[in-house]
């Protein structure tokens, strides 16, 4: 056995290179293809059925105002009931001709089947799920007092959006839906003072990216890797610590926007701002450099405002 992974390693990384070589051109006539089309075929959401957890601000906020736009019916999922009164009022002055709300915690495995019987009990069906119910994370590891203070992150952004996909996947399949799924850019990045958020959200993207597979054809899934945006829950804390918000932050309208967009031309990836792929691609290409950069960034920018006392 290990004669034969000792050839493979010889052969398999020249005969990858003459591969991509040859076919990657055809590959991006392919890719260029497809993009016309999808920009050509975009779905109509009109009467579709769409869940959004972690509704009451932030991105899940504007994606339900974009849908409600659309005339989608909508189920408005979060803990803060008297903010999503506020957000189905506005998206049926938007046109959603149906709005419910339904407050809950999705860290709970109860509430989470609760939010998929109430949808189903009054739309009838189910054909969007969006899980971007999420908290974030600007703390050293070694400053969370205890261990156990860690667990929030990881029950809210990953088990948080597991649990309402295993009850919403029956639904689903039936109306031949969608799952949308809000991953982070820190899933594919190395992020300082983000060490368990950037944990959780690289569990989503490969959990979702292996279920993908299992739930093909049946129901799609869009995983979405938004990079800094300004919402509720990352700007203030910014501004608490250094200040003024971050320059390079995007506004979370315009980020929602995209991500409808991207969910109506059934992309399998949406990365907000689309620049963040380059430091995707780079990562890729030349990991050290990366590395350089935030080892070089956290030092002499960062920690001195996270100081131990």
């Amino acid at each position: 056995m290990d004669m034969i992974n000792v050839i493979l390693n010889i052969l398999l990384p020249p005969l990858t290179l003459i591969l991509l070589f040859l076919f990657y051109p055809f590959y991006l006539v392919i890719k260029l293809l497809n993009c016309v089309r999808k920009h050509l075929c975009v779905k109509n959401v009109a009467g579709k059925v769409v869940l959004i957890t972690g509704a009451s601000s932030g991105i899940g906020e504007h994606v339900a105002y974009e849908y409600a736009k659309k005339g989608a019916y909508l189920a408005l999922v979060a803990r803060r009931e008297d903010r999503l009164q506020t957000v189905a009022a506005t998206s049926r002055q938007l046109g959603s001709r149906d709005v419910i709300i339904i407050p809950g915690d999705v860290t709970k495995v109860s509430d989470c089947k609760k939010f998929i019987d109430e949808t189903i009990s009054h739309f009838g069906k189910l054909d969007h799920l969006v899980n971007n119910a999420g908290v974030s994370q600007t703390v050293l590891f070694e400053d969370f007092p205890q261990i156990q203070d860690a667990n929030p992150i990881m029950d809210t952004n990953f088990w948080g959006s597991t649990y309402i996909t295993y009850y919403a996947i029956p639904h689903l399949r039936k109306s031949k839906g969608t799952i949308i799924v809000v991953t982070s850019a820190a899933a594919k990045m190395a992020v300082p003072l983000a060490t368990v958020y950037s944990a959780s959200k690289a569990a989503l993207l490969g959990f979702y990216e292996a279920l993908r597979v299992e739930l093909n054809p049946d129901i799609e899934v869009t995983i979405v890797i938004p990079g800094l945006i300004s919402t509720d829950m990352s700007t203030p804390e910014f501004i608490k610590r250094f200040g003024s918000d971050c320059i390079i932050s995007l506004s979370v309208s315009r980020c929602a926007k995209a991500i409808f967009q991207g969910v109506c031309r059934g992309e399998s990836y949406i990365e907000e701002p689309s620049w963040i792929k380059s430091f995707f691609l780079v990562k890729k290409l030349c990991p050290e450099v990366t590395s350089y950069i935030f080892n070089y960034s956290f030092l002499h920018f960062l920690k001195p405002y996270f100081k131990r006392d």
